[in-house]
């Protein structure tokens, strides 16, 4: 008599995730950190390496791998910390990467060894998590394959993929922009110079400089050709670790069916072009059945902000094609659409859903709902951002540090406001009383319940304006249960939500004047960031922080310790 076919299916995954266990590699780097002069866009200018390059390497692995990343941190004056955004870090929150949060900073002259799991397929990324360095080049992607036999499987077929790292880049020096945005009044950073893309591009504006500052034929910031060949399908893996800038990504003439969102797979959906919020990556499938006599722009353009920065571009070119790869398309690049069009961006959000025969359901309620009003405020003749009238800082001892060594008085232990009074609260006006105040609280979750987090963007100090805030969560992947403009009605608009097939994200963008409504679980012990991914707003206060389990956290690395009230061993 033979065994039942549910018995059956449980005992074929049991076999087949013990297979991929054993299958599972150690995957080693060893990094060096330091500043050199690069050329990213022509213009010279000292930015922060991975052995001597910008971006970083890629790191690839397949999914149950073990990644282990020794970094020497050769800056001489400069702290580091290293963000693997996207990858969970169960069982290992000291690995996460974030300075304040869950580790001391590698000090100048300093190693330290970050070891983790991969255990989820798709495309992720890291960069720096100190300070505002991300900035300033520290960045590059994760690739991480489906394991052989894994119910992760890839639903779609192609024949060859591409990696797309987008990002912003400023001339200023990272100490610059950070000294002007704690100035009063403030020193904003401005509009980035150039656009690139995998850290190349070219400044409009190189004739203009000194001899000498700007050379347009150095091989740094030669346009990046894509090659493909015609009638072939590819997956292109775009990320996006920008400071600033909302981008619109295009393949000129060619269709991109959406397949990935943050390692989680999507029911496919057509673009002309892909609105991409820093943070974020994505994977599209394109078709190359185009001329391939000629070739194609892929453009970056920035939305949401009025933009002061060229269009980014690199080549799609054919192989066998009468065109030289690196010659410039007949066209001009594409410039994408109005950069305030938030409808069509609202859009797109709302298309994004899990594919069907990947949807992980969300437990249909919630334990405890959070919500955050996003505003900008002042403290002190200083331009701030806060939640519930709070501006997030970070303590001079990590958190995760602190609770582990019963240091309670290294932050304040008044957790923030979970609300605000929203019923009278007009989102489109400037706030009469833009006071607010700082705090180094957390919000401790009860481990494994569930949380409702809901982001409600409103006016900012400037009369009928709101930007875009893509929000990423350390640590977690959470449901995207819905959108929306206007005011957020706690009353009205949970019945609305997408319980059927949410997307699972990491990183998700709040639309100006609108509302963004997340659910996870919090089911990883530790403790972790929750923040807006532009470098600014974070470092000017936008974010908050969870604990969740940290009692069943494993005894610390003593590598992660030294700074604050833990110098010493934390005694």
């Amino acid at each position: 008599m033979g065994l039942p076919p549910r018995l059956l299916c449980c005992l074929f995954l049991a076999f087949s995730l013990a297979a991929a266990a054993a299958r599972a590699a150690t995957r080693h780097h060893e990094w060096e950190i330091s500043y050199q002069f690069t050329h990213s866009d022509c213009v010279r200018k000292l930015a922060v390496t991975i052995n001597g390059h910008t971006p970083g390497p890629t790191i690839r692995a397949t999914q149950g791998d073990t990644v282990v990343v020794r970094v020497k941190n050769s800056l001489l004056t400069e702290n580091v910390a290293i963000h693997w955004h996207g990858i969970r870090q169960i069982g290992t929150p000291w690995a996460d990467g974030t300075e304040g949060v869950t580790q001391c900073p590698v000090l100048p002259g300093d190693v330290f060894t970050y070891t983790f799991v991969v255990d989820r397929p798709g495309t992720y990324m890291y960069h720096a998590h100190y300070g505002m360095q991300r900035s300033a080049g520290l960045n590059g992607l994760i690739v991480v394959a489906a394991a052989a036999g894994s119910p992760d499987a890839e639903p779609f077929r192609y024949d060859g993929e591409h990696a797309v790292l987008l990002n912003d880049w400023w001339h200023k020096s990272t100490y610059e922009q950070a000294a002007g945005l704690a100035a009063a009044p403030i020193g904003w950073v401005g509009e980035p110079q150039t656009l690139l893309i995998n850290g190349r591009g070219r400044f409009v504006n190189c004739s203009s400089m000194a001899p000498g500052a700007c050379n347009a034929t150095h091989p740094e910031c030669a346009t990046q050709v894509f090659a493909v060949v015609p009638g072939k399908t590819y997956r292109f893996r775009i990320a996006s670790v920008t400071s600033l800038s909302a981008l619109n990504f295009e393949i000129e003439g060619h269709q991109m069916t959406v397949v990935e969102a943050d390692g989680h797979y999507v029911k496919p959906f057509v673009v002309k072009n892909l609105n991409i919020y820093s943070g974020e990556t994505y994977s599209v499938l394109i078709k190359a059945d185009q001329n391939p006599n000629r070739n194609y722009w892929l453009a970056s353009n920035v939305v949401s902000r009025k933009p002061g920065t060229a269009t980014g571009t690199a080549i799609l070119s054919y192989y066998g094609g009468r065109s030289s790869p690196r010659r410039p398309p007949p066209t001009t690049p594409p410039t994408g659409p109005a950069w305030d069009d938030t409808a069509y961006r609202f859009r797109q959000s709302i298309a994004t859903v899990a594919h069907p025969a990947h949807v992980e359901p969300p437990p249909p309620r919630a334990d405890r709902t959070i919500l955050l009003l996003n505003t900008q405020n002042k403290i002190d003749g200083r331009i701030k951002w806060a939640l519930n009238n709070v501006s997030f800082t970070l303590p001079h001892t990590p958190y995760l540090v602190a609770m582990k060594s019963g240091l309670l008085g290294a932050f304040d232990q008044r957790p923030p406001p979970e609300t605000y009074a929203h019923q009278g609260y007009d989102i489109y006006a400037v706030q009469k009383n833009p006071s607010a105040v700082t705090s180094d609280g957390l919000y401790r979750l009860q481990f494994g319940s569930v949380v409702d987090v809901v982001l409600q963007n409103a006016n900012m100090l400037d009369a009928n304006k709101s930007e875009t805030h893509p929000w990423h969560l350390h640590g977690h992947d959470f449901w995207v249960l819905g959108y929306g403009i206007g005011r957020f009605d706690p009353a009205v608009h949970p019945a609305t939500y997408n319980l059927k097939d949410p997307i699972l994200k990491n990183t998700v963008a709040v639309h100006p004047y609108g509302w963004t409504a997340l659910r996870f679980k919090a089911d990883n012990p530790g403790v972790w960031a929750f923040h807006c991914h532009i470098e600014a707003h974070f470092f000017m206060g936008m974010g908050v922080v969870f604990e969740e389990g940290v009692e069943r956290v494993a005894e610390l690395p003593k590598e992660i310790m030294g700074c604050g009230k833990a110098k010493g061993g934390g005694h």
